[in-house]
């Protein structure tokens, strides 16, 4: 089955700011346009979880990041270049290019570069996009769409179908700036 047209699906309600889930490297991913305040507060309900968390935004490309990374010195740079496409999430200094609602009120926004190519195939027509392991707070993320579906029930306006990625545990997450391991893989 051809992904583009589940794709452009997708696309196309995240740009009308629904709520996904998505496939992801290990997991099941919610997903929205991090633009959309409306968005954000709705994946942030459905997963029962504070604004002042933040959130993690994943890209189909560091260039579709480079709003962010451009101004950083060039061993940060190179350290995430040579750490992407793959399961590395970075915090990064935002120097207040983000809304409070993605980045929780923090210096700092996590940033990830997929290598699943289903989502990194929507990225790629929609911008970088909101991901936030699908389930509600304390509970084990979704691997399977049963699990995703009991969760969720009706509460998700889409979901992009796929497999997930090859990866045993969600991504590892550092501290660009200090290289602390944040969450292992």
């Amino acid at each position: 089955m051809s992904r583009h047209w589940p794709v452009r699906q997708a696309a196309r309600l995240i740009k009308q700011g629904a709520v996904i889930a998505c496939p992801t490297e290990a997991v099941w991913g919610l997903s929205c346009d991090p633009w959309n305040i409306q968005a954000v507060a709705r994946l942030l309900e459905l997963k029962q979880r504070p604004v002042e968390k933040g959130l993690i935004l994943v890209a189909a490309s560091s260039a579709q990041l480079d709003f962010l990374l451009k101004d950083l010195p060039k061993d940060w740079q190179l350290q995430l270049a040579q750490s992407w496409p793959g399961p590395n999430t970075w915090l990064v200094p935002h120097q207040d290019r983000l809304p409070h609602w993605i980045t929780g009120g923090r210096a700092k926004v996590a940033l990830r570069v997929t290598a699943h190519p289903w989502l990194a195939a929507l990225c790629a027509q929609t911008g970088p996009l909101v991901s936030s392991s699908a389930n509600p707070t304390a509970r084990p993320p979704a691997r399977s769409r049963l699990r995703l579906e009991q969760y969720f029930h009706r509460g998700l306006q889409g979901i992009l179908p796929g497999p997930l990625g090859g990866q045993q545990n969600p991504s590892l997450i550092r501290d660009l700036e200090s290289g602390a391991v944040i969450r292992a893989a």
